[in-house]
Formats: structure tokens, C-alpha cells, sequence
């Protein structure tokens, strides 16, 4: 095929080099927007978890309010769900859905009677581990 431009045999697209250039000015904008975006996705996982623990309060509260006691350790969030053995006052399910996990797919530690309240509910974090700082922090519902 003979192309009048460019000369016999050469066909109409893109170089390797010019590719190439493309590909690193990506990776340079992607680069810079990264940080900012994941920055804000680790802000969004504390929001839901804080949101998550202060409804799973009120539901512990509804609980509390049917039965005159907040579930006990053993009995766990699942008594919000499913009625625990010998207690006839329970008016649930105190939750539409299942207990969820928090943001970083651990289960939210519960404890009653607890050390700061009636009881302490609360998420570990992105490593699932008490402590931590950054995304690693605790989050309760107590502060």
C-alpha cells in the first residue's frame, strides 16, 4: 500500500516511543492522585465504623429497654438478631440484617458488662489488633 506521506509501506499509528510517553505520563498523574484518594478511603472506613458502632448502640439500647439488661458477652450481638435462650421479654430482631463487620472485615468486639460503660463495642481497626495508630487505631464507643 503506498501512503503519499509517509512514503511506500508505512502505515499510519502510533511508535513505540510515543507510547511509552503516554504510559509514564499516566503513571505520573496516577502518582500524584493515588495518595489524595486512598487518604480518603481510610477517613470513609473510621466514619462507617464510627457509624456502624453508634448503630449497633441503639440497637443494644432497644434491647436493653425490652429485656431491662443489655446482652450479656457470651450472648454477643447475635442475641440482636436471634433470641437468646429464656428470655421471654425479647421483642426482636433489635437489627434488620445480620451483625456486619467493621469497615476492615473483623468482628466488632463486644463486652458486658464493660470497663468504660455498661458495655464496650468496638472495632480494631485495619489490623485487627488492640492499639494501633493511623488506620490501625481502635475505634469504640466510648470516645
Amino acid at each position: 500500500m503506498f501512503n503519499k506521506r509517509f512514503g511506500k509501506d508505512r502505515q499510519a499509528g502510533f511508535t513505540l516511543i510515543e507510547l511509552l510517553v503516554v504510559v509514564i505520563i499516566i503513571g505520573l498523574l496516577a502518582s500524584l492522585v493515588a495518595p489524595k484518594f486512598f487518604g480518603k478511603l481510610a477517613a470513609s472506613k473510621e466514619k462507617t465504623a464510627k457509624a456502624q458502632i453508634e448503630l449497633l448502640g441503639e440497637a443494644l439500647d432497644s434491647f436493653r429497654l425490652d429485656n431491662g439488661r443489655y446482652p450479656t458477652t457470651e450472648e454477643g450481638l447475635n442475641a440482636l438478631r436471634q433470641k437468646p435462650a429464656g428470655l421471654d421479654t425479647w421483642n426482636g430482631p433489635y437489627l434488620p440484617r445480620a451483625v456486619p463487620k467493621d469497615p476492615w472485615g473483623h468482628e466488632y468486639v463486644y463486652k458486658c458488662p464493660g470497663e468504660h460503660g455498661d458495655y464496650d463495642l468496638e472495632s480494631y481497626g485495619r489490623d485487627g489488633q488492640p492499639g494501633g495508630e493511623g488506620e490501625d487505631a481502635d475505634i469504640t464507643n466510648w470516645e
